[in-house]
């Protein structure tokens, strides 16, 4: 299992990020998109690291281009010498109309479009395929060679799609190389309805999960002492809260009948009452999001829900307060 950590978006630390993750032996790192672009994050990283995989987790497709971020992740990918992995996602409706000002419309079929159309766009640079790529969302003809940069030695960048429904997930299935798991996700859910869907949309490529690639759940609750461990676990609970509270992630809850919780942390959210929604989080919901445990036993517990089924891991808190403790956690995994 690949364990990952993470770039700062904040330009001012990226590169020094970026070099700490490598040096502590992630197998790659990733960057999102909030407060700051991702893809400058990727270069300063790319620029001062040098087998660390680099990647985006996640860029707002709907907020781009087919065509854009093309060029920006062939760019990325040539220049960190095929270490870049571009991670897309579709951010909900409000955010696209409200916050970017883009159309938002039958998201999982617009993004299999996207994809499909970014990949269209490579072939006619990697390959001197005529571009001619006509959906009913996007259509790009027009490619002069003033504007083609020509084959990129090292090929197009991976694409991994995050989701959490199932339309989204068939869709990473089918046309994309890897899945961020979302952090709301259970061991249960992502067996249940996550990995079906993955081998659903891989069929309709005429592909199995073989070589698939996916990037699995992230909370941890661990600390050197029962302090510790009690801040840990405040945080988590009101990360779980958070996402609890979005309508887009109910059906995650209602696999486990907590779908009336939902509810419930939607009108805390909307009075703005954050810290009151993080207790709704009881011991039972915490223990199935997250995997509770000292440092010593974080690896086992996690290669047990999930080494069967996932290739790689991240984690919202890199604990580096306690390298001396983490460093055997990361080591268990990846051997394991």
């Amino acid at each position: 299992m690949k364990v990952d950590g993470g770039i700062s978006f904040d330009t001012a630390s990226s590169a020094s990020t970026a070099k700490d993750a490598e040096a502590a032996g992630y197998d790659g790192a990733w960057t999102a998109e909030t407060s700051h672009d991702p893809f400058l994050a990727c270069l300063l990283a790319a620029e001062h690291t040098e087998k660390l995989e680099i990647g985006t987790s996640i860029a707002v497709a709907f907020a781009r281009s087919p065509m854009t971020t093309a060029v920006t992740a062939n760019d990325l990918q040539s220049f960190s010498n095929g270490r870049f992995v571009l991670g897309l996602g579709s951010q909900i409706k409000p955010h696209i109309e409200k916050r970017f000002s883009m159309p938002w419309s039958h998201p999982a079929p617009r993004m299999r479009e996207f994809i499909s159309a970014m990949r269209a766009i490579w072939d006619a640079w990697h390959n001197g395929t005529k571009l001619d790529f006509r959906g009913d969302f996007y259509q790009h003809t027009l490619m002069t060679p003033f504007f083609d940069p020509g084959p990129n030695e090292h090929g197009a960048s991976k694409v991994f799609l995050a989701g959490v429904g199932q339309l989204m997930t068939e869709v990473a299935g089918e046309v994309c190389d890897g899945f961020l798991c979302h952090g709301f996700t259970t061991e249960r859910y992502l067996r249940e309805v996550t990995l079906p869907a993955l081998e659903r949309g891989r069929a309709k490529a005429g592909k199995t999960l073989e070589g698939f690639e996916i990037a699995g759940p992230s909370f941890v609750v661990t600390g050197a002492d029962e302090e510790a461990m009690v801040k840990a676990a405040e945080g988590v609970r009101q990360q779980i809260a958070f996402y609890g509270s979005t309508p887009a992630y109910k059906g995650v809850l209602e696999l486990h009948g907590w779908g009336g919780l939902q509810e419930e942390l939607n009108g805390l959210s909307k009075q703005g009452k954050w810290v009151e929604m993080g207790t709704l989080i009881d011991d039972e919901i915490l223990n199935t999001f997250a995997v509770v445990a000292e440092p010593e036993q974080v690896a086992p517990e996690l290669l047990k829900r999930y080494g069967d089924c996932i290739t790689r891991i991240s984690f919202y808190a890199p604990y580096k307060a306690d390298p001396k403790r983490w460093t055997p956690v990361m080591k268990a995994l990846q051997a394991g």
